[in-house]
C-alpha cells in the first residue's frame, strides 16, 4: 500500500493550487487521510484530515482559505489551496490510516512530500 502525491508548485501570493494524493495497493480499508506540511525549521504540523464518514478538521492558519476532500472510489484525497501566503510555503504531505487486504491492521502511510512555494 503507498500513497502517491501531486500537485505542488510556485504560485504567486494570493493564488491557488491544488494537491492530490492516491492510495494504491491492496487496500482493505481507509480510516482517514489528510494532509501535514513542513516548513524549513519547523515541526510537521497538520494542515487538514478528512476522515471517513466524518466532519474535515482543519488547522487554524488555513480555515476559510484550504478545503479538503476525498474522492472514495478513487481513494485519492485532494487539498484545494486557495488564497495562499507565503507562510503557506513547505512541504506537504500525504497521509492515511489504511489497512491492507494483506494484514487488516490500521497502519498510519506517508506519501512523498510536494514543495509549494509562494511568492509574495
Amino acid at each position: 500500500v503507498q500513497l502517491q502525491a501531486s500537485g505542488g508548485g510556485l504560485v504567486q501570493a494570493g493564488g491557488s493550487l491544488r494537491l492530490s494524493c492516491a492510495a494504491s495497493g491492496p487496500i482493505f480499508s481507509i480510516d482517514h487521510m489528510g494532509w501535514y506540511r513542513q516548513a524549513p525549521g519547523k515541526e510537521r504540523e497538520l494542515v487538514a484530515t478528512a476522515p471517513t464518514g466524518r466532519t474535515p478538521k482543519y488547522a487554524d492558519a488555513v480555515k476559510g482559505r484550504f478545503t479538503i476532500s476525498r474522492d472514495h472510489a478513487k481513494d485519492t484525497v485532494y487539498l484545494q489551496m486557495s488564497n495562499l501566503k507565503p507562510e503557506d510555503a513547505a512541504i506537504y504531505y500525504c497521509n492515511a490510516k489504511m489497512a491492507s487486504t494483506l494484514d487488516y491492521n490500521n497502519m498510519d502511510y506517508w506519501g512523498k512530500g510536494t514543495l509549494v512555494t509562494v511568492s509574495s
